[in-house]
C-alpha cells in the first residue's frame, strides 16, 4: 500500500494570517495572508531562499555587490535575513518597511525573525521611507510589497520610480516583484518606468511568463550600463526553478509602448 503523503499542519492562526509546518523540511515554515502564500522561512537554515522570485532578487543584490538594501515589503524578512546569514565577512546595511504589522507580529512569535546585526525592521510606507532616504545612500532598492495579488500602484509610478533613482548611488539596482497574467499589463508599466530613469531593464521570470503567455511571477529590473546581465541570466538558468531573461530589443516589444503610471 502506498504511504501517504505528509500534510502540513497548521501552527498558528491570527486572523487572516495561517502559519504552516513544511512537511519536507523539518524547519520550514510558511506564512499565507488570506489564502496566498506571503512568505517562507526555514528556522533552521535562513540562508534557504524558497521562492523563485526571492532567489531572483538575492541573484541581483549579489551580482551587484549591493551593501545598503532596502527592502520595501517584506513579510517575515525570509529574503533580508537570508542575505544578512549568506553574507560572510562583507559587511551588509539592510532596512525591511512592511505595511502591515500584523505580519511583523507573526514574523516575531511563529517564524524567527529577531534582532539581527545590519538589519532594521519597521513598519511604514515603502515610498515615504524612500522619500526620507539622503541622495546616493544605497546601493539597491527592492520592492516586493503587494495589496491583494498586486504591487502598489503608488510604489512604481514614474515619480516614485525618479525618488528611487535619486536614493541610488551611481551603480544602484531596482528590483520590483510583479505578480501579473497576460498581456502583462502592470510588467510593462513598472519596465516603462524604469526605463525612464535606468540605462539597464531587464525582465526576469519562467520563459512562457516573460514572453506573456501565461501568468506568474515577473521581476523587471533596473540598473546602471554596467549591469552585469550576463551573470544573472547564468544564475537564473541554473536555479532549481529556471528563468528567463528579456532584456533590450526584446523588452521594448514586451513593452509595446505601454506608458508609465504616474501620480
Amino acid at each position: 500500500m502506498a504511504r501517504r503523503r505528509a500534510q502540513p499542519e497548521e501552527l498558528a492562526r491570527e486572523g487572516g494570517l495561517v502559519v504552516l509546518s513544511d512537511p519536507r523540511r523539518p524547519g520550514g515554515r510558511l506564512l499565507l495572508q488570506d489564502d496566498m502564500e506571503a512568505s517562507y522561512v526555514d528556522l533552521a537554515d535562513e540562508r534557504h531562499v524558497e521562492f523563485d522570485y526571492l532567489r531572483r532578487l538575492r541573484d541581483l543584490v549579489e551580482v551587484a555587490g549591493a551593501r545598503d538594501v532596502l527592502h520595501v515589503g517584506g513579510a517575515a524578512c525570509a529574503l533580508a535575513r537570508a542575505l544578512a546569514a549568506g553574507a560572510g565577512g562583507r559587511a551588509m546595511r539592510q532596512e525591511v518597511v512592511e505595511a502591515d504589522p500584523a505580519v511583523l507580529e507573526v514574523a516575531r512569535r511563529h517564524l524567527g525573525l529577531r534582532r539581527t546585526a545590519g538589519l532594521r525592521v519597521r513598519v511604514g510606507d515603502g515610498r515615504a521611507a524612500v522619500a526620507r532616504r539622503a541622495e546616493g545612500t544605497l546601493d539597491a532598492v527592492l520592492v516586493d510589497a503587494f495589496v491583494g495579488a498586486r504591487v502598489p500602484r503608488h510604489l512604481v509610478t514614474r515619480e516614485a520610480v525618479a525618488d528611487v533613482r535619486r536614493v541610488l548611488r551611481p551603480d544602484g539596482v531596482v528590483a520590483v516583484n510583479v505578480v501579473d497574467v497576460p498581456p502583462l499589463h502592470d510588467v510593462r508599466a513598472v519596465a516603462a518606468a524604469l526605463a525612464e530613469h535606468f540605462a539597464t531593464v531587464a525582465a526576469l521570470g519562467a520563459g512562457p511568463t516573460v514572453r506573456a503567455r501565461r501568468g506568474g511571477n515577473v521581476v523587471v529590473v533596473g540598473g546602471p550600463p554596467s549591469l552585469a546581465l550576463e551573470r544573472l541570466r547564468a544564475a537564473a538558468a541554473a536555479d532549481p526553478s529556471p528563468a528567463a531573461l528579456v532584456h533590450g530589443a526584446q523588452l521594448s516589444a514586451l513593452v509595446g509602448g505601454v506608458a508609465p503610471w504616474t501620480d
